[in-house]
C-alpha cells in the first residue's frame, strides 16, 4: 500500500498513477483502515489534479467510497467482531470533510456527465451524508448552487444514477428544513411524482419506495413545503395511487410497502400536530379531489391485507378529524353488504370483536374518536341511537349505540375499555347530550326492572372487575359528570356510590390499584366541584367533611396525583392516536388526559376551601352567572338594535330619496305659484281699475275693452296680409319677366334641329314651374279671401254688439266718443280691406290670363316638338339606307379586285391608292357626320 501511494504521489506518467490507484481500489475493501490512513491524501490530490482523465478519477472515487462506507462491513464484523468498524467510516468522513474544499470538489465532479465519474461521486457523497449528516449538509448548503446541482441527478436518463440520486437526496434532506425547502422549490415534487407514475404507482418497485421516503422527508413537520404541495395541486395526483380492483388477493410485499408509505404520506399532510389551518385546507382538498372517497373504497374492499387496512383506517381518521364536511361524508358511507350498513357500524363491530387484531381495534377506536372530534352533529346521532324513542323495536339492524352498550358490558376487558372511551367521546364538551344520556334505560335480565346506564356503570365498578374495565368506566363517568350538575345529582342520588368511592380511595392497595384509586379520587372531586347542593345529604360541605374523616385531605390529594404521575398517562398525552405496544398498556385516552390537567388543580383547591369560601365562591358564581345572563341579554338587545338600525338606515335612505323627489316637485310648484301670483296681481290691478267705473259703465267698458283688443289684432293681421300681398306682387313680376324671356326665346327657335329641341325642353320645364307657382298663388289667394271673410264676420258681430249695448251707457260723454271713433276707424279699415280684396281679385284674373297664354304657348311648343321628332326619325331611316348601299358597293369592289388578281391585270396600286383615298374620304365623312 505504501509503495502504491508513493507511485501515485511521484509517478510522472498518467498510466502509472492510474494503475496504482486501481490497485489501491482492489485493496481498499479488505484493508480498509490501512488504505484509508495512507492513501486518502494522495487520492484527494488525484481528484484535484487529474480531472482530465475520467478513468483515474473514477478509481479514486471508488477507493474513497470503499474506505468511508460501512455498507461492506457485515462480513468483516462477523469474522472479527472486536473491531469497531462502525467508527471507521465516521472517522474517515471527518478527515475528508475537515477541508470543505473536498466536498465542493466532489459536488463539481457529480456534475460531470461521464458515468464513471458521476455514479461513484454520488455514492461517495451519499456515504459522507450517512456518516456525518449535519456537517456535510451545512457545507453543501453554503456552497454556491450546491443543492441545485444535486437536483439535476433526478433528470439523468440513466436509471442507476437517477435512483442513487434519490437515495442521496434522502440523506441530504434528513432533519434539515432549509435544504428541504430548497429541494421542494427546485421542482422536486413534480419530478418525484413523475418517477412514481412512470414506475407504476403502488405496483412499482423499490424506486417508488425510495421516492416516497424522500417525499416524506420533504413534507414531515415542514409547514412551508406542505403548503407548497397543496397549492401546487399535487394532492390531486395522489388519487391514482389508491385505485384498487375487486380482487385484492396476492399482493406483493413491495406493493404492500409502497401503499403503506403512500398512506403515511397522506397522514403527514393531515397530521393533528400540523397547524390547524394547514390541516383543514389539506382535508378539504382531499375531499374535493376524491381522495377521501378512494380511501373509503379501500376501507370497504375485500381481500385487502390487514396492515394496509389498519393504516387506511388511521389515514381516513386523520382526513376526517375536525372537518365537518369530511365527517358528514364518512357518516354517509355504507358497506357493500346486504342489507347495506353504515361504515361506522361495521367498524364498531370490529372494535368490540375480541377475535380481531389488537392494532385494527385501536385503529377503529381512533377512527371513531376522529369522527366525533368537534362534531356535535355526529355525537347527537350516536347518542340518539341509545335513546328509547329511536331504538329499532324489530331488532333487524344493529345501531352504533347498541354495539357500544354491548361492548361496555361484555366479558372482554378490552372491549369494555374501547366502548367506554368511544362513549366518552360522544359526550365530549356537549352538556345537552350528557343530560340526554341520563334517560337511557337498560334491561339487565328478564323480570327485573330496567336500570339506567349510569347505574349499570357504577354497578359494574362495584363488582370488582378487571383493572382495564374499571379504568375505562371511571374515565367515562368522569367525562360524563364533568361540567354537568344534573349528572352529578343523579350519581349522588344512588346512596352506594359515595361509600364505594371513599372505600376505594382509603385502602392501601398495590401499584395496579393505585390508578383506580386516583380515578376514584378524581370522580369524587368532580362530584364536589360540580355539585349544585340540590341533595341535602351530599352537599359540598358534607362531602368534604367525609373526605376529611375517612381519607384525609393530604391522602386524597396524593391519590389524585397518581394519575398524572403514571407512565401510561404521559404516553397517552403525547398524541391523539391510541398507540399501545400491548393490550395491557391500554389505560388512558388522549382527550381524557386534557380533562385531568384541567380538573386536577381545581379539585385540589376545592377540597381545601372552607364553607365560607365555598359560599363566597357560590356567590361569585351566581354573580358571574347573572353577569353572563346580563351580558347575553345585552348581546341579544344589541343584536336586535343592530337589526333595527339596519332597517332604519334603509328607511332613511328611502325617505331621503323620496324627500329629494318631493323637493324637486316643490321647487317646480313654487315657480308655478309665483307665475300664478304675478298673473293674479295683474288681474287684481285690472280689476281695481274696473272697480272704479263699475257703478256707471261696467258692461259697456268691458265690451269696448274687448273691441279694442280685437281691433288691434285685426290691424296686425291686415299688416301681415299687406306684406304677403307685396311679396306676391314681386313674385308675379318675376314670373312676367320669365314669360317674356320665354316668348323671345320662342321667336329665335328653328335655326338648327338640336338648338330647337333644347329650347323646347327648356320652355316646357319653365312652363311646368310656372303652372306650379300659379297654383300656389291661387291657394294663397283663397286663404286670404277666407281670412277676409272671417274679419268681415267679426266686424259685423262687433257692430251688432255696439247696437245692442246698454242704453244707460250714453250718460257718459267720454265712452260715447270713444265708441264713435272706434266705429269710424273700423269702417275705414273695412273699406280699405275691400279695396285690397278687389285689387287682389283683379290680379288673380290677370294671372289666370297669363296662365292661359302660357298654356297655349306650351301646346304650340309641344306640336313643334312632335314635328321635329318625326323629321329626325325620317333622316335616321335615310342614313340607314345609305349605309346598306355603301356596304353592297364595298362587296362588289372586293369581288372585282379578286377577279383582276386572278387575270393578272396590273391595276392593284391605283386601286389601292384609290381605295386608300376613298377610305380617307369615308373617314372624313364619318367624322363630319359625327360632328
Amino acid at each position: 500500500i505504501q509503495k502504491l501511494c508513493d507511485r501515485v504521489a511521484s509517478s510522472t506518467l498518467l498510466d502509472d498513477r492510474r494503475d496504482a490507484v486501481r490497485a489501491l481500489k482492489s485493496l481498499s475493501k479488505k484493508y480498509r483502515l490501512e488504505v484509508g490512513i495512507q492513501a486518502m491524501e494522495h487520492l484527494i490530490h488525484v481528484l484535484q489534479t487529474d480531472r482530465s482523465d475520467s478513468e483515474i478519477i473514477g478509481y479514486a472515487l471508488d477507493t474513497l467510497y470503499n474506505v468511508i462506507s460501512n455498507d461492506l462491513e457485515e462480513e468483516e464484523q462477523e469474522e472479527n467482531s472486536a473491531k469497531q468498524v462502525d467508527d471507521l467510516g465516521s472517522q474517515f468522513t471527518e478527515i475528508f470533510i475537515k477541508q470543505q474544499e473536498n466536498v465542493t470538489l466532489l459536488l463539481t465532479l457529480v456534475e460531470e456527465f461521464d458515468f464513471h465519474v458521476r455514479w461513484p461521486g454520488v455514492k461517495l457523497l451519499t456515504s459522507l451524508l450517512k456518516q456525518q449528516g449535519p456537517q456535510v449538509q451545512q457545507i453543501i448548503l453554503v456552497s454556491p448552487m450546491g443543492v441545485s446541482r444535486l437536483m439535476d441527478l433526478l433528470a439523468d436518463s440513466r436509471e442507476v444514477i437517477r435512483n442513487d440520486g434519490v437515495l442521496l437526496l434522502q440523506q441530504l434532506t434528513k432533519s434539515n428544513a432549509a435544504i428541504q425547502k430548497i429541494v421542494a422549490f427546485e421542482n422536486a415534487f413534480e419530478r418525484l411524482l413523475d418517477i412514481i407514475t412512470e414506475e407504476g404507482n403502488s405496483d412499482g418497485g423499490i424506486v417508488v419506495e425510495d421516492c416516497l421516503l424522500l417525499l416524506q422527508n420533504l413534507l414531515k413537520n415542514n409547514n412551508s413545503n406542505q403548503n407548497f404541495f397543496k397549492e401546487g395541486s399535487y394532492i390531486q395526483r395522489m388519487k391514482p395511487w389508491f385505485e384498487v380492483g375487486d380482487d385484492n388477493c396476492g399482493w406483493s410485499a413491495q406493493k404492500v410497502t409502497n401503499l403503506h408509505l403512500m398512506l403515511q404520506l397522506v397522514r403527514v399532510l393531515v397530521s393533528p400536530t400540523n397547524p390547524p389551518g394547514a390541516t383543514s385546507s389539506c382535508q378539504k382538498a382531499m375531499f374535493h379531489c376524491g381522495l377521501l372517497q378512494q380511501l373509503c373504497t379501500i376501507l370497504m374492499a375485500t381481500g385487502v391485507p390487514a396492515d394496509i387496512l389498519t393504516e387506511t383506517i388511521n389515514t381516513v381518521s386523520e382526513v376526517i378529524r375536525g372537518c365537518q364536511t369530511n365527517q358528514d361524508y364518512f357518516a354517509s358511507v355504507n358497506a357493500p353488504s346486504n342489507p347495506p350498513r353504515p361504515a361506522i357500524v361495521v367498524l364498531l363491530m370490529s372494535m368490540v370483536n375480541e377475535r380481531q387484531p389488537f392494532v385494527l381495534r385501536c385503529a377503529v377506536l381512533y377512527c371513531f374518536q376522529c369522527f366525533l372530534y368537534k362534531n356535535q352533529k355526529g355525537q347527537g346521532e350516536i347518542v340518539s341511537t341509545l335513546l328509547p324513542s329511536t331504538i329499532d323495536a324489530t331488532g333487524n339492524s344493529v345501531s352504533a349505540g347498541q354495539l357500544l352498550c354491548g361492548g361496555l358490558f361484555s366479558t372482554d376487558s378490552l372491549s369494555n375499555w374501547c366502548a367506554a372511551v368511544a362513549l366518552a367521546h360522544a359526550l365530549q364538551e356537549n352538556a345537552t347530550l350528557k343530560e340526554q344520556l341520563l334517560r337511557v334505560q337498560l334491561a339487565t335480565s328478564i323480570g327485573n326492572p330496567p336500570v339506567s346506564l349510569l347505574q349499570q356503570c357504577t354497578n359494574i365498578l362495584s363488582q370488582g372487575s378487571k383493572v382495564q374495565t374499571r379504568v375505562g368506566l371511571l374515565m367515562l363517568l368522569c367525562t360524563w359528570l364533568s361540567n354537568c350538575s344534573i349528572a352529578v345529582t343523579h350519581f349522588l342520588h344512588n346512596p352506594a356510590n359515595v361509600p364505594f368511592l371513599t372505600g376505594q380511595i382509603a385502602e392501601n392497595l398495590g401499584e395496579e390499584e393505585q390508578l383506580v384509586q386516583g380515578l376514584c379520587a378524581l370522580l369524587l372531586g368532580i362530584s364536589i366541584y360540580y355539585n349544585d347542593n340540590s341533595l341535602e345529604n351530599y352537599r359540598k360541605e358534607k362531602l368534604k367533611q367525609l373526605i376529611e374523616k375517612r381519607i384525609g385531605r393530604e391522602n386524597f390529594i396524593e391519590k389524585l396525583g397518581f394519575i398524572s404521575k403514571h407512565e401510561l398517562y404521559s404516553r397517552a398525552a403525547q398524541k391523539p392516536q391510541p398507540s399501545f405496544s400491548s393490550p395491557d398498556h391500554m389505560m388512558f385516552d388522549h382527550e381524557f388526559t386534557k380533562l385531568v390537567k384541567e380538573l386536577e388543580g381545581v379539585i385540589s383547591k376545592a377540597i381545601y376551601k372552607s364553607s365560607e369560601e365555598d359560599k363566597k365562591e357560590e356567590e361569585v358564581k351566581k354573580t358571574l352567572e347573572q353577569h353572563d345572563n346580563i351580558v347575553t341579554h345585552y348581546k341579544k338587545v344589541i343584536r336586535e338594535q343592530d337589526q333595527e338600525l339596519e332597517e332604519l338606515k334603509q328607511r332613511v335612505n328611502t325617505l331621503t330619496s323620496q324627500n329629494e323627489q318631493l323637493q324637486a316637485t316643490i321647487t317646480q310648484q313654487v315657480s308655478q305659484i309665483q307665475q300664478h301670483k304675478d298673473q293674479y296681481n295683474l288681474l287684481k290691478v285690472q280689476l281695481g281699475k274696473d272697480a272704479q267705473h263699475h257703478n256707471s259703465h261696467g258692461d259697456t267698458f268691458q265690451m269696448n275693452g274687448i273691441q279694442t283688443e280685437e281691433v288691434s289684432k285685426l290691424k296686425e293681421e291686415l299688416e301681415e296680409w299687406k306684406n304677403k300681398h307685396e311679396l306676391l306682387q314681386g313674385q308675379l313680376k318675376e314670373k312676367d319677366s320669365v314669360i317674356e324671356k320665354l316668348n323671345s326665346s320662342q321667336l329665335e327657335m328653328g335655326t338648327t334641329e338640336q338648338s330647337s329641341q333644347t329650347s323646347k325642353f327648356g320652355g316646357l320645364e319653365h312652363n311646368n314651374e310656372l303652372q306650379k307657382e300659379l297654383e300656389m298663388l291661387k291657394s294663397q289667394i283663397q286663404l286670404q279671401s277666407a281670412e277676409i271673410s272671417k274679419l268681415q264676420m267679426e266686424n259685423q258681430k262687433l257692430q251688432g254688439m255696439n247696437t245692442t249695448a246698454d242704453p244707460m251707457s250714453g250718460d257718459s260723454g267720454a265712452t260715447a266718443a270713444t265708441g264713435s271713433e272706434l266705429e269710424g276707424r273700423l269702417e275705414q279699415e273695412i273699406k280699405e280691406l275691400k279695396s285690397e280684396v278687389k285689387a287682389l281679385s283683379e290680379e288673380k284674373e290677370s294671372l289666370k290670363q297669363h296662365l292661359d297664354s302660357s298654356s297655349s304657348t306650351v301646346a304650340i311648343l309641344q306640336d313643334e316638338k312632335s314635328k321635329l321628332q318625326r323629321e329626325v326619325a325620317e333622316s335616321k331611316k335615310e342614313q340607314d339606307d345609305l349605309l346598306v348601299l355603301l356596304a353592297d358597293q364595298d362587296q362588289k369592289i372586293s369581288a372585282l379586285k379578286i377577279k383582276l388578281k386572278d387575270l393578272g391585270v396590273p391595276v392593284e396600286d391605283e386601286d389601292d391608292t384609290e381605295s386608300g383615298d376613298q377610305g380617307d374620304e369615308d373617314e372624313d365623312g364619318d367624322e363630319e357626320e359625327q360632328d
